[in-house]
């Protein structure tokens, strides 16, 4: 008996004493993940696109010839609103063909806004200001065509409207036109998955006051309706290859009068148009 006592008390001793290893047969214990790192709250986006014209609000703004156009932006995703900051530029011969320009050929747009959706729907708004910068020269009689907007957006899914507001005095080359806005109603639908989106447009341009130039209102001879139908197609669905590559097509067309949209060739820039192009994301 005692020495089982003896043995026993032993085997406890071994246990308890330190630096003393005993084998265990359980599985150890996964060591735990390391947390997700957050994802950053900047965004840095580009675009760069081939165009066979460059269409603005209906209007041709390089005579049918084609336009090569592209931009940058930052945003910024403070949690239910995300800040942005960009520029975009194309090509264009308006300025000149409607004789405001000696010389002019870029148009190079700056904006910044923000952006979010209303609580957790599927309503959407962005709001910002935008500035429209035509460098180049002018005639005696010509206009800048310099032009700022505010504008405002509410959105539902794929459907939206906007309005854009300008401010000054002087809209894209036109005097004393104070009050001029623009409001565009547009459509972007995705079908399926099959990579088309078809597109859909209805836009009212809307001119206040009187160019003492033309001796008519401005309202008269500028203001104008247009309207879009068109489609794209996300092109990676054929090739990974094309990744983030859009190409599509559309038709455009407006009342806009001749007496105010007649360039030097005695062509309507507001007539219809077929414009196709080729565009990819960066």
């Amino acid at each position: 008996m005692l020495n089982r006592i003896l043995v026993v008390a032993g085997l406890a001793g071994l246990v308890a004493a330190p630096g003393i290893a005993i084998a265990d047969d359980a599985p150890a214990a996964p060591a735990a993940a390391a947390p997700a790192a957050p994802p950053s709250p900047h965004t840095f986006t580009g675009n760069i696109g081939l165009f066979s014209q460059y269409i603005f609000r209906g209007l041709t703004q390089t005579n049918e010839k084609p336009a090569v156009q592209g931009g940058f932006d930052y945003s910024y995703n403070f949690g239910s609103v995300t800040g942005y900051v960009g520029t975009w530029g194309s090509n264009i011969s308006w300025l000149t063909d409607e004789g405001q320009y000696t010389s002019s050929s870029l148009e190079n747009d700056w904006y910044f806004g923000a952006r979010g959706n209303f609580g957790a729907t599927d309503f959407a708004y962005d709001v910002g200001f935008l500035y429209y910068y035509y460098p180049g020269s002018t005639y005696s009689l010509g206009e800048k065509g310099d032009t700022q907007e505010l504008y405002g957006l509410v959105g539902w899914k794929w459907l939206t409207a906007k309005l854009s507001y300008s401010i000054g005095n002087k809209i894209f080359a036109v005097r004393n036109s104070s009050g001029t806005y623009y409001i565009d109603i547009s459509a972007n639908y995705p079908v399926g998955d099959s990579g088309v989106t078809l597109m859909a447009h209805y836009g009212d341009q809307k001119y206040s006051g009187t160019d003492g130039r033309f001796g008519a209102s401005n309202d008269s001879l500028f203001s104008y309706y247009d309207w879009k139908l068109g489609a794209s197609y996300d092109a990676s669905k054929l090739t990974p290859i094309l990744a983030n590559v859009t190409v599509g097509a559309y038709y455009t067309d407006t009342d806009a009068k001749a007496a105010g949209y007649n360039n030097f060739e005695g062509k309507n820039i507001g007539k219809s148009q077929v414009t196709v192009f080729f565009q990819k994301t960066l």
